[in-house]
């Protein structure tokens, strides 16, 4: 019996060490990046920086409607929770414009426009993410630590622009450790 024990020993002691020498190293522990939802060019393959129409809908929704009903917690750009009132402030964001009359004596008037952010204006997701690598095999394994709805806007002008809403961490003490590296 003891003749066996030492080789399973150095066996498993083999195993040990190689998979240490296989461990993923901490590449970086936040990464920024938007990841387009819907196709920017119709003339792409279908799955080119895109997602079929059904589960796009299905993942703005689940997102949007979380934070809406309080089931996700939603954060401002400075890692500082926010209300629910807050993000339905931020989704139907209201503007004092200033407007002119199209008839005699054409007048400038103010008036209040509701400017609302619909689910099919979310067109891009911006992913904060922790990235670590094995250095034998170059495989990476990515841990999503934040996500961001971003939606896009067109100004009477006709620019378009690119919101970000709000971001929803999984881990709150992860935007605890954001909100205090500030």
């Amino acid at each position: 019996m003891k003749r066996h024990v030492f080789p399973l020993f150095l066996i498993l002691l083999l195993m040990l060490s190689c998979n240490r020498e296989h461990q993923p190293v901490l590449v970086t522990e936040k990464i920024q990046y938007d990841v387009n939802i819907k196709s920017p060019d119709p003339d792409y393959d279908w799955w080119i920086q895109n997602l079929v129409g059904p589960e796009r809908d299905k993942i703005v929704s689940l997102i949007m409607e979380g934070v809406k009903s309080g089931k996700f917690k939603a954060y401002d750009y400075y890692y500082e929770p926010l209300t629910v009132k807050q993000v339905n402030d931020i989704i139907a964001d209201t503007v004092a414009v200033k407007v002119q009359r199209d008839v005699p004596p054409y007048d400038v008037f103010d008036t209040l426009m509701i400017d609302k952010i619909e689910n099919r204006d979310i067109l891009r997701l911006r992913f904060m993410e922790e990235w670590r690598v094995n250095p034998a095999t170059l495989q990476f394994e990515k841990i999503v630590r934040g996500i961001a709805p971003v939606a896009r806007r067109i100004s009477q002008t006709g620019e378009v622009r690119w919101q970000p809403l709000f971001w929803i961490f999984p881990d709150d003490k992860f935007a605890e450790k954001l909100r205090k590296s500030l």
